[in-house]
């Protein structure tokens, strides 16, 4: 199996993440997130949400119904769609893109008239049962609500971005009139996709955080750009290269400085969270792969086994004079005296793609078979485990007490006294613990127990009372350890 197949198996096993409805069937595109999955994703959540808010952005929360006059001025009414074909014979729907990859085109077509010449003058073939295809046709991503009782037809969100857009003036008054402004929404999108695959990757209802980055057009800047990191870019013409942010603006690879801080941003979100640096790179979009909002978007990608995925899109659009041209509502601000409409970056991060990236990357077998994730503590679901070596002597009860003590400085540490120590070892790592904390006879004469590291197994022994005193992630004695074994 690859590494895909390993989390997956895992994640069922162990409570990250499963099918929804599964003893119905089953049902395409929508994905539960198990007890420990629940967790993992509020820490990516939380990761995301702190860095945005160190950057002094500011959070909104609105509606998943939007009215259809909104999506009628943004375009998406009109151009949110993807081609795709059914087989003839075994009615399996893909998007055209995916069936003509697997027929060796690379083409990019734009209408159903282009697609049907195509498929009739080349020979297509369904990706599952390699009956040839003829025909395509347009399937719109937005799921539209049933008839209601409304003022007009509604619509559930693909993106969170247009209700910060209509809400622009809003918040620019709570803003004190300033730019630039970043504000940032985490929720849920929806769509239909043609052939939801891949359990996180491909889905019908996602967790999305996006940020609006509102700048002033001809400067579109946030921030002095520092040297930083070497990250990996794949503009849309040249080579890929190796550079870091400050030199690829200055070099034109990156069109404005906005763009290239946001681009960095996301990078070390993506690295603190556990992605892997040479795994992750930027990759420019080509002209016709352009969403329609869209006037530049430069995807960051996770390697995930032998594919780049893209986890987060991160988008130069200018949605508020369309708003302003359609509702008469100004959108502009006063820069230097002067009426502005601001352009705005876009990251928007795919939470789910995140947390499943995470969960890649940091996968591995040991030697002797055992897997573990090495998730970096901040987004494990637990920091420690507390573990009596044996269920007697006093040992379980006074391991009860240690971690009901625990529990009053850090909430996420587990107990487990079922089966043997080894095997309760391997359960942590296998789902990321970074400490297991044993006690045993020692325990009892010195008021000492083991930490055990996960990712080197090795152990310390540290003083109860500092544990009861400091918690874990925060504890002295425990970060000393683990500065010495790095």
């Amino acid at each position: 199996m690859n590494v895909y197949e390993q989390v997956i198996e895992l994640a069922k096993r162990r409570g990250f993440f499963w099918p929804s409805y599964s003893i119905y069937g089953g049902e395409s595109g929508f994905y539960d997130y198990g007890p420990l999955g629940v967790m993992l994703k509020d820490n990516v959540i939380k990761a995301w949400k702190e860095a945005y808010i160190a950057e002094g952005g500011i959070m909104i929360d609105t509606p998943v119904i939007v009215p259809e006059s909104v999506f009628r001025t943004s375009g998406h009414i009109e151009k949110f769609s993807d081609l795709a074909t059914e087989c003839p014979k075994c009615h399996n729907r893909e998007k055209l893109e995916t069936v003509m990859k697997a027929a060796g085109s690379d083409l990019v077509l734009k209408s159903e008239d282009e697609a049907d010449k195509f498929l009739q003058d080349n020979t297509v073939k369904c990706v599952k049962c390699g009956t040839r295809i003829t025909k395509a046709f347009e399937s719109k991503q937005m799921f539209k609500i049933p008839e209601q009782v409304s003022s007009g037809n509604l619509y559930l969100r693909p993106e969170t971005a247009q209700g910060i857009f209509v809400n622009f003036k809003l918040l620019n008054t709570v803003f004190r009139g300033k730019l630039p402004m970043a504000v940032a929404q985490l929720g849920k999108g929806f769509r239909n996709e043609i052939s939801p695959r891949q359990s996180l990757l491909r889905m019908k209802e996602l967790n999305m955080g996006e940020v609006e980055v509102f700048v002033i057009p001809e400067k579109k800047f946030w921030k002095d750009l520092s040297p930083g990191e070497q990250i990996k870019f794949a503009p849309k013409n040249g080579p890929e290269v190796v550079s870091d942010v400050k030199n690829a603006f200055e070099k034109g690879i990156i069109s404005s400085n906005a763009m290239a801080y946001f681009i960095n941003k996301t990078y070390n979100i993506l690295k603190s969270i556990g992605l892997h640096h040479g795994n992750i790179r930027f990759r420019q979009q080509h002209d016709d792969e352009l969403a329609h909002y869209s006037v530049d978007s430069w995807d960051a990608e996770a390697l995930l086994d032998d594919s780049w995925v893209e986890v987060v899109g991160i988008a130069d659009r200018n949605d508020l004079k369309k708003h302003q041209d359609a509702t008469g509502e100004s959108m502009s601000v006063k820069v230097d005296d002067r009426d502005v409409i601001p352009s705005i970056i876009e990251p928007a991060y795919g939470i789910d793609r995140m947390a499943l990236s995470l969960l890649m990357h940091s996968f591995y077998t040991r030697e002797n078979g055992f897997k573990v994730l090495r998730l970096p503590e901040r987004v494990a679901p637990y920091h420690a485990a507390i573990l009596p070596l044996v269920n007697k002597d006093g040992l379980d009860g006074l391991a009860r007490e240690l971690h009901e003590k625990i529990l009053e400085l850090d909430p996420y540490v587990y107990f487990d006294q079922s089966g043997s120590i080894g095997k309760r070892y391997a359960r942590q790592d296998e789902i990321g613990t970074p400490y297991c904390i044993t006690l045993d006879q020692d325990t009892i004469k010195e008021k000492t127990v083991t930490v055990r590291e996960r990712d080197t197994t090795k152990q310390a022994r540290i003083s109860m009372d500092s544990l009861v005193e400091h918690g874990i992630l925060t504890n002295p004695d425990i970060r000393k350890f683990r500065e010495s074994l790095q």
